[in-house]
């Protein structure tokens, strides 16, 4: 009897809820939750999709950029740093086009960016003007670490090449760091880039001399060198014919590393050779005459 009491009940309640009028006419919280939905539901899962589709492009660009730039052997650095930037960008744009979806206004996060953008570009442009040209002389090479160089008022032996500086070290083991945009606004002269140098000696005999004999002692010279290449074959010749003596030219070739061991070594041979030969090397002179009046 009690079972069938509380069941009479719940049918009863159950009955007076009149769930069908719900349905049709729900709570005010209800419609506002439905017409929410409505209206952002959709926006969400796209901005959603916009931001996961958009940062699976966005890797693989960058690995596609750096699979080039790698291919095209370029320095590891600048490869590095140019992924990273472009990636950064492009991750930014994602998520600008995600927060537009859902309706976030866009407009004064770009303006932002492009203040702070403007304002940094002018604190750094001295160093954004050194980092374009490391990237320039990393991409074109126009002298690589062990070159000997002249450039941007001084002369030395290429050590590192970084982003903003060049590491130079001098001939007298000085270390000089120039900013590559110094380097890259003047003249490059790279000595070591063709692999061999030509020497330009002068040698000076009198006007006594033989000519023929003193070429043949200072080409044999040339010759016993073995670092002295045999082509571009030596050169030896008549270069001037000044007041006191005749200039020779002697014009060897050697490869850049032998450069300065063959300078010196040449310049106290032919003077040696041209002794034994008899050959003088004069001074400047003049002939003084007096007259003496009657």
């Amino acid at each position: 009897m009690e079972e069938e009491t509380v069941q009479t009940a719940v049918t009863n309640a159950v009955s007076g809820m009149n769930i069908e009028g719900m349905f049709s006419n729900p709570p005010e919280w209800v419609q506002t939750a439905q017409e929410l939905l409505t209206k952002f539901g959709l926006k969400t899962v796209a901005a959603i999709l916009i931001f996961v589709i958009g940062r699976w492009v966005a890797k693989l660009l960058k690995n596609l950029l750096q699979k080039m730039m790698e291919r095209a052997k370029v320095d590891a650095a600048i490869v590095g740093f140019t992924v990273s930037l472009v990636h950064a960008a492009m991750m930014i744009f994602v998520v600008l086009a995600a927060l537009g979806q859902v309706g976030v206004e866009t407009t004064s996060f770009i303006a932002v960016l492009g203040a702070a953008g403007l304002a940094v570009g002018l604190a750094l442009q001295g160093s954004l003007s050194n980092f374009a040209s490391g990237v320039l002389i990393l991409i074109f090479r126009p002298f690589k670490a062990g070159d000997y160089i002249e450039g941007a008022d001084t002369a030395g032996v290429v050590k590192t090449i970084h982003i903003f500086t060049t590491t130079l070290t001098t001939l007298d083991n000085k270390r000089v760091i120039v900013p590559n945009s110094k380097l890259m606004s003047d003249n490059i002269i790279n000595y070591s880039a063709e692999g061999k140098r030509r020497l330009d000696l002068v040698a000076c005999i009198s006007y006594g001399d033989s000519i023929d004999t003193a070429k043949a002692a200072m080409m044999d010279e040339l010759t016993k060198d073995e670092r002295v290449l045999k082509d571009p074959a030596p050169f030896v010749g008549v270069l001037a014919m000044n007041d006191s003596s005749i200039d020779l030219a002697v014009r060897p070739w050697v490869t850049v590393a032998d450069y300065w061991d063959v300078f010196f070594t040449l310049n106290e041979r032919i003077k040696k050779r041209l002794e034994e030969e008899g050959c003088t090397i004069p001074f400047p002179q003049r002939d003084v005459h007096i007259y003496k009046e009657d």
